[in-house]
């Protein structure tokens, strides 16, 4: 407790005359440029660490704050516009678990990301009316439930999928509508592949889950989705995923999979305002 008072003693005395303090392993000096001088080899800076939802409740975040934030699985800070990402990701970088797939290697978890490739903030939009309304990137968890995000990951718009800041993280992509159709004949065609992708059992997909076996190791989810109503539908019977490629009636291509089913379905009616789970492919 003594050692308490007296740190608190030093931080007090910097508080109010501006004094360089140093917690230095070799007992050197602190540097007179900085407030805090920390000087180790063998430990590291930890800071708060907290979940996007323990963090968006916070008062009145101050502009400058740093938390690691454990959704993420990475640094963030609070500037004037909100919280941006201080992660930058590598060209190699992997964030989920892969599967190779014939020629092609995807990510085997839905896209669960919350800032674009440069680190600006993708806005999560929860309100109905707010979400039918979009023009510019935006996700949202199934029924706005960060327990659903932890299972089947984040739904965006196809604005967020579309931004040129670029959803995926670097190395990934969103596949296009022809890479999808390759991932169907790779799998022996739409017809069978649906089966061969979808997780097996009715944990998560509802009763029936019709001949699934993910023998392709794809570990496909039913994560439903937002449509252009706001209203959230069909988790557990539908997974609908977003391609990069628009459509010939202004929307975009999608794929799905149904519970009943062992079809991957090919739909071209992909609304942009929807929300939709997200795989990337390795570029």
């Amino acid at each position: 407790m003594k050692k308490l008072f007296i740190l608190l003693a030093i931080f007090a005395t910097v508080a109010t005359t501006a004094q360089s303090v140093g917690i230095n392993a070799d007992g050197s000096a602190a540097d007179t440029s900085a407030i805090l001088d920390l000087k180790t080899t063998t430990q590291g800076f930890l800071p708060p660490r907290m979940t996007t939802t323990e963090r968006d409740a916070i008062t009145t975040p101050a502009t400058g704050l740093v938390i690691f934030n454990t959704t993420t699985n990475g640094l963030e800070v609070r500037s004037s516009s909100g919280w941006s990402s201080l992660t930058t990701p590598s060209t190699t970088a992997v964030f989920l678990p892969t599967v190779v797939i014939g020629t092609q290697q995807w990510m085997r978890e839905n896209l669960d990301v919350m800032t674009y490739r440069n680190g600006d903030v993708i806005p999560q939009v929860t309100d109905n009316t707010a979400w039918v309304g979009l023009t510019t990137g935006a996700w949202c968890w199934y029924s706005n439930s960060a327990d659903n995000g932890a299972i089947y990951g984040k739904l965006y718009n196809w604005y967020a999928v579309n931004d040129p800041r670029g959803l995926a993280p670097q190395g990934w992509h969103i596949p296009t509508d022809a890479e999808w159709t390759t991932l169907g004949t790779l799998l022996g065609g739409d017809a069978v592949a649906g089966g061969k992708m979808k997780t097996t059992g009715t944990t998560r997909w509802n009763t029936l889950n019709t001949s699934a076996t993910n023998e392709s190791g794809f570990a496909g989810l039913p994560g439903g989705g937002r449509f252009d109503d706001g209203a959230f539908y069909y988790v557990g019977v539908y997974g609908h995923w977003w391609s990069a490629t628009e459509d010939y009636s202004g929307g975009a291509w999608i794929r799905y999979l149904k519970n009943s089913n062992v079809n991957l379905y090919r739909d071209g009616s992909g609304i942009k305002e929807n929300g939709f789970s997200v795989r990337c492919l390795r570029d």
